[in-house]
């Protein structure tokens, strides 16, 4: 299934979202500018690689893990990612304000590499996606709109069949499950479900955002339910 947006009214233009979208593409049109080799040496020297922590000075550590937020592998890789920030980002902005959604955001980022390397410190394979800041978007989400439906369609072997609602509460909670299966299975012996994925590095960067987010409830209550989620204003 492909989750194509949230039921809820926005009410509010989601400035930094659609800014981290386009700051996402930009960077990746400018790696399809460089050669396999040249790719590889920049995700080697931008980007944030688990086995250099503790080689390098923490300020070039603290840049590679904010550059890190915006590289992605594939065109696969970005527009699943960016479908994910637009369709829960403009909501979580909505509730934080430009300004400290940006924070936020970039707050869940350095969670998720912070986890992501403490699980792999051995590893020198570099950690690059948006994925792990959007997790903690979703985190939010998650806190914030429990209850809202998000829009999936429903494929089959890429094939859609239609459209269905499952709660935010559901879905969230599916993909924060999987993402743990998948890092507690090789502690078994078992393998993982989606070989190449930074699980850790989501797990890092859910957690960041719903300790974020429920701090942040404490002193700005989360929003109403929309009783009327499908109409306009």
């Amino acid at each position: 299934m492909l989750p194509l947006n949230a039921l809820r009214r926005n009410r509010s233009t989601p400035y930094i979202t659609y800014l981290l979208l386009f700051a996402n593409v930009l960077v990746f049109f400018w790696e399809l500018t460089l050669s396999p080799r040249g790719l590889y040496d920049a995700f080697m020297t931008l980007s944030m690689v688990p086995c250099q922590v503790g080689q390098v000075p923490f300020t070039e550590i603290a840049l590679d893990g904010f550059r890190s937020m915006f590289f992605h592998g594939s065109w696969l890789h970005l527009l699943g990612n960016m479908l994910f920030l637009l369709i829960f980002g403009v909501h979580v902005e909505e509730y934080y304000g430009s300004k400290m959604f940006l924070f936020f955001y970039v707050a869940a980022g350095y969670g998720s590499a912070l986890l992501h390397t403490l699980f792999n410190m051995g590893t020198c394979i570099p950690v690059i996606g948006a994925s792990g800041a959007i997790s903690g978007v979703m985190a939010a989400f998650l806190l914030l709109y429990p209850g809202v439906k998000i829009k999936m369609l429903s494929l089959f072997r890429g094939i859609p069949l239609g459209t269905i609602q499952v709660p935010a509460l559901l879905l969230l909670g599916y993909y924060f499950a999987m993402d743990m299966l998948d890092a507690l299975l090789p502690f078994f012996d078992l393998p993982v479900t989606r070989p190449g994925v930074a699980v850790w590095g989501h797990i890092g960067g859910f957690i960041a955002g719903f300790v974020f987010t429920f701090v942040a409830t404490m002193f700005k209550a989360a929003p109403k339910v929309d009783p009327l989620p499908d109409l306009g204003d």
